[in-house]
């Protein structure tokens, strides 16, 4: 088209928005719009945030079960520490999650969305995310400000 003499083009931006809050269980950690899995280290497994299935190792084959098996029956997790981890069949990487998020067992330091009396203030306070950005293994997107780690932050390179 043209106006005054000087042409015009229509551009039409793209926005996609992925959202996935109402799936989350209520014992998933405060402070995510988006998480695919969780990665529970006090059981050595995967939550599938959009199937509400468990990813884990049994007889040295991973399994997808809708429950932990009976050795992590005493698990609350609500209390354990979980690793929002938005990459597709992370299990395939699990030695690198293990090795990185390991040293999370026995925390108790996240609060559940079924906890959670928003303020308003979202600081990321509680955040913790893995998106798969790790060098050759292939990028996923901006892991953002590492910072302290003493804040309970990201919490990357611990």
């Amino acid at each position: 088209m043209l106006v005054l003499g000087v042409p015009v083009i229509h551009a039409g931006a793209q926005v996609h928005v992925n959202v996935n809050i109402g799936l989350q269980p209520a014992w998933g950690p405060v402070g995510y719009d988006y998480a695919e899995y969780y990665y529970i280290p006090d059981a050595d497994a995967y939550y599938d945030v959009n199937r509400r299935v468990y990813v884990y190792m049994d007889g040295g084959v991973w399994v997808t079960r809708g429950y932990l098996p009976p050795r992590y029956r005493d698990i609350d997790l609500y209390r354990v520490h979980k690793v929002v981890i938005n990459e597709r069949e992370p299990w395939r990487n699990h030695d690198r999650y293990r090795g990185q998020y390991g040293g999370y067992r026995g925390k108790y330091d996240q609060v559940a969305i079924r906890d959670h009396h928003d303020n308003g203030n979202h600081n990321g306070q509680y955040k913790h995310e893995d998106n798969g950005n790790h060098g050759d293994h292939g990028d996923h997107g901006d892991h953002g400000d590492h910072g302290d780690h003493g804040d309970h932050g990201h919490g990357h390179d611990r």
